[in-house]
């Protein structure tokens, strides 16, 4: 490093993963062109740590290269990058370089990414959900720490270390090349103490993708993290940083950022928004930063999700004399369009509404779940992305009839309430994700047929046969359920440029 200089950091987006069929068909999903979450996040602490912290995004150019096969249901499907050229990347254009990987169907491509990347012999930092859970490919791969604390509060003493400077305060929550491992912080960094971006770190961050408002672009607010739940599927339990959020005052600063950057629209990256609801004065929460967002002229989407549950009278608590009407008020203020503002599109997580949901506590019994999503389409909203979980080791043809059969029911209803609604089935299969107790679950039962991140990682090419289905009867399933909508979709598909389900 030059000396009286900040030592520069490049933050890398790594590309997208594609499985591409003989057609020419992706069976997976692309997710490109989407606002950065986590890097807007990440380079403004970093900025403010005094490291010169730059976006390098390989997410969303236009070059694509095969990297490997896999035969899988009965084709071969070729696993291709499409971004940026990984190998046109300078290894000593950095003092340092970070890398996320929050997907395991990534982590080929990102540990290609270190492997070239520890040439220049410069350190490789990476972090994500994927390295949390495994971080010993990344290791192996080059990288000379992973980070394993999700909350940001290990991210300046690592790199302070790893560059050679005396670290401001003791390592914590990472795990060295060498080794050694150092315990997450007791108490994670909460959101309420994130840097806010600069205007112009926000705008490279920025998203753009059609909805409802036309090809607008799209800004992110992180306004908590964490969650109260433990489902078996979710890996967010598994990052030990409790559930923590931030004032409305300061998700309120954020958002009026993302506005003077140029974003029309939202995503609110949240893991559960609506937890705060179960705090004093967080129903309160809720409606003064929905309805802030509104006065400022920006419209809220859901990508990750809003518990229905959470959405009731009683707040999503699991007691039996729980109030589960819908909160009409709440709904009304995360949903509700005008035609100009408020939300133009809502993923729900519904996973397993009818049969299937006993594995899932947070979720509503079925009337009660049509009575509130009778409510979110009373509000106006235009799109919704309703997702469900398939190949669970029980599943067999008949509960998925019944299934079917039900939600083509609720649809039905929902689309002679507001004739325009564009309702859109995301159709998840089971995936082994590292560390949580159903990835150790499908493989002590013998029905993960398949041990390559890129595929298993993807959510929507399934691996894992049930005790009746066989993982390409479920992928059968997987695309008969996906086509149960009333219209055509006109914006981008939640499942992202998944053209062998969505559009076939």
């Amino acid at each position: 490093m030059v000396a009286n200089k900040y030592p520069t950091v490049g933050l890398i987006e790594v590309p997208a993963t594609g499985l591409y069929d003989a057609e020419g068909n992706n069976w997976t999903s692309l997710y490109r062109h989407r606002s950065l979450i986590s890097k807007q996040v990440l380079i403004a602490d970093l900025q403010a740590g005094g490291f010169d912290a730059r976006l390098v995004n390989l997410r969303d150019g236009d070059y694509s290269q095969e990297f490997g096969q896999i035969f899988w249901k009965g084709m071969t499907l070729r696993k291709t990058y499409v971004g940026g050229e990984i190998f046109a990347l300078d290894p000593h254009a950095y003092d340092a370089w970070g890398i996320t990987v929050n997907f395991s169907q990534d982590r080929q491509v990102s540990c290609m990414i270190v492997e070239h990347l520890a040439k220049g012999g410069r350190p490789i930092i990476v972090g994500g959900s994927d390295a949390v859970a495994e971080p010993q490919h990344y290791l192996q791969a080059g990288a000379v720490a992973v980070v394993q604390d999700k909350s940001g509060a290990a991210n300046w003493a690592i790199l302070d270390y790893v560059l050679g400077k005396t670290p401001r305060e003791e390592l914590t929550g990472v795990i060295l090349a060498d080794g050694r491992q150092f315990a997450r912080k007791t108490k994670a960094k909460s959101p309420e103490d994130w840097t806010l971006p600069s205007v112009e770190v926000a705008t490279e961050c920025l998203g753009m993708l059609p909805n409802v408002q036309g090809v607008v672009p799209i800004g992110s607010l992180v306004a908590d993290i964490g969650c109260d739940r433990t489902c078996d599927f979710c890996m967010t339990p598994t990052y030990g940083t409790g559930y923590r959020r931030m004032t409305p005052k300061t998700a309120l600063k954020w958002l009026a950022i993302q506005k003077e950057a140029g974003a029309r629209s939202i995503n609110i990256g949240s893991d559960q928004f609506l937890a705060r609801g179960l705090f004093p004065g967080g129903r309160e929460e809720i409606l003064e930063i929905t309805n802030g967002a509104r006065e400022m002229g920006i419209s809220l989407m859901w990508p990750n999700g809003l518990e229905l549950r959470k959405a009731t009278v009683g707040h999503g608590r699991n007691y039996d004399n729980t109030d589960l009407s819908p909160d009409e008020e709440v709904i009304q203020a995360l949903f509700g369009w005008d035609g100009k503002v408020g939300c133009p599109l809502a993923y729900i997580p519904a996973e397993r509404p009818v049969f299937g949901r006993e594995s899932y506590s947070k979720l509503l019994p079925w009337q009660e779940h049509c009575t509130l999503m009778k409510s979110v389409v009373r509000t106006g909203i235009p799109v919704i992305a309703y997702g469900i979980i398939i190949g669970l080791p029980d599943d067999d043809d008949d509960s998925l009839l019944r299934l079917e059969e039900a939600i083509s029911g609720l649809v039905d209803e929902l689309i002679e309430i507001n004739p325009e609604l564009e309702f859109q089935i995301a159709v998840y299969s089971i995936a082994p994700l590292p560390g949580t107790p159903q990835s150790q679950n499908l493989r002590k039962l013998g029905l993960l047929q398949f041990e390559d991140p890129c595929v298993w990682g993807g959510l929507w090419t399934p691996t894992c046969n049930t005790h009746h289905l066989t993982y390409e009867q479920v992928s059968d399933w997987q695309i008969r359920l996906s086509k149960i909508r009333r219209t055509n979709t006109e914006f981008t598909n939640y499942n992202g440029e998944y053209s062998a389900l969505v559009n076939n």
